[in-house]
């Protein structure tokens, strides 16, 4: 990651908040374990970790299976889900309108 997305800046850089923020980057898609660790920039360890406080809270869920291997994508029906797409758009509007402010003292001046 090149630069911290908006939710990081503000949780910090934990496992947990790293993998939740790819998930928001990437809704709607589903990932491996594997594809979610190297998404997120974390070991496989830190997600073995954190995975099953995702599971627990139903942060993610399961998409489809085929052998071993299973694809999780954010459950976006989840009530705590719901609060952290929440946060995000909160954080977005917010910046959005900090900018905003910075633009219109630039052109005053």
């Amino acid at each position: 990651m090149s630069e911290k997305s908006l939710l990081l800046n503000l949780t910090g850089e934990m496992p947990l908040f790293k993998v939740i923020d790819f998930f928001l980057d990437n809704k709607g898609m589903d990932f491996s374990k594997k594809d979610i660790a190297k998404g997120a920039e974390i070991s496989r360890a830190s997600l073995f970790n954190y995975w099953s406080e995702l599971e627990r809270h139903g942060i993610v869920k399961v998409t489809r299976s085929f052998g071993k291997t299973r694809l999780y994508a954010l459950n976006s029906k989840n009530p705590v889900t719901q609060k952290i797409i929440e946060l995000e758009k909160t954080l977005i509007t917010e910046a959005l309108d900090d900018a905003a402010k910075k633009r219109e003292l630039l052109v005053e001046h």
